[in-house]
């Protein structure tokens, strides 16, 4: 039996989340806080579960509101996208977005350049930084929405793939063999920095910086130069460069999430279009994959 989502329902679930309060939700969807109580209420009901639990600090998702926050977001994107379209609205505006510097150029190149040409009326705005500069910008409200890597796992973002951290060095060099074993990283704040030396701390292995200043070509050089190994994620690659296996004595890596990170307020059309693209596009990265 097919039954159907009420979306006004799931607007005010989104919105109670987002805000962790009756009250204020009640104040942003022009309720009053019975109305918004009630209607969280009736969607309780209909899924047969509790959404949220109070605590000292207010409102709390429970494990299933946590399950449906992410997918109620993207059901709400879906449904705005769709009346905007269906009304002859062209997205317009601006965007700013937030990428990792290994992501831009990879994974989301093919991403950016369907969304400009699907919206050729959205001037787009590109933030590149580490993912916890990122997460600060978005907070800060500098950007719109940010794509974030962490380490696999839960997350207050929305996952979009997962995939391997792994150790990045020359083809046939000899780097990934000397001791202290020379490390390039982009810069202090990479999200993979700290991952990385637990691993290399666990295994007992000496190392040395060799680069470090938040520039990802010259760290790319510093590889290919076979001065120094790296870590990216298996996806962002060079074809010229090769993917070391552990039996050079290299330590395991953990994966790593490439995670949709949205901003507490309102979302506009543009970046929430921009949203539905990035999901669109990684899910065809999963499928070839």
């Amino acid at each position: 039996m097919i039954r159907n989502l009420d979306t006004a329902l799931i607007r005010t679930f989104v919105t109670v989340a987002d805000r962790a309060s009756m009250t204020a939700a009640a104040n942003a969807l022009n309720l009053t806080q019975g109305a918004v109580s009630q209607q969280i209420k009736r969607l309780e009901d209909v899924l047969g579960c509790s959404l949220f639990e109070r605590d000292r600090r207010g409102l709390r998702l429970t494990r299933a509101g946590e399950r449906l926050f992410g997918k109620g977001k993207r059901l709400l994107s879906l449904n705005d996208e769709i009346w905007a379209e269906m009304a002859g609205s062209a997205v317009a505006g601006r965007v700013r977005l937030g990428v990792p510097y290994d992501l831009v150029g990879t994974l989301l190149a093919p991403v950016l350049k369907a969304y400009a040409e699907a919206h050729p009326q959205v001037e787009i705005s590109l933030v590149c930084a580490s993912s916890p500069e990122l997460a600060a910008a978005l907070a800060a409200g500098t950007i719109d929405l940010a794509i974030i890597e962490e380490r696999a796992g839960p997350t207050a973002g929305e996952c979009l793939l997962v995939d391997r951290l792994v150790w990045v060095g020359a083809r046939g060099g000899s780097a990934r063999l000397k001791r202290p074993l020379p490390v390039s990283m982009v810069a202090d704040t990479c999200a993979f920095r700290p991952s990385v030396l637990a691993a290399l701390g666990a295994h007992g292995l000496d190392w040395r910086t060799v680069f470090e200043n938040g520039n990802i070509d010259a760290t790319t050089a510093t590889v290919r130069s076979d001065l120094a190994v790296t870590t990216w994620l298996a996806s962002t690659v060079p074809a010229d460069l090769e993917i070391l296996s552990l039996d050079t004595n290299l330590p395991a890596l953990p994966n790593f999430s490439i995670n949709l990170f949205l901003p507490k307020h309102a979302v506009g059309p543009a970046a929430q279009a921009f949203a539905t693209h990035i999901r669109q596009g990684l899910a065809r990265y999963r499928q070839a994959a």
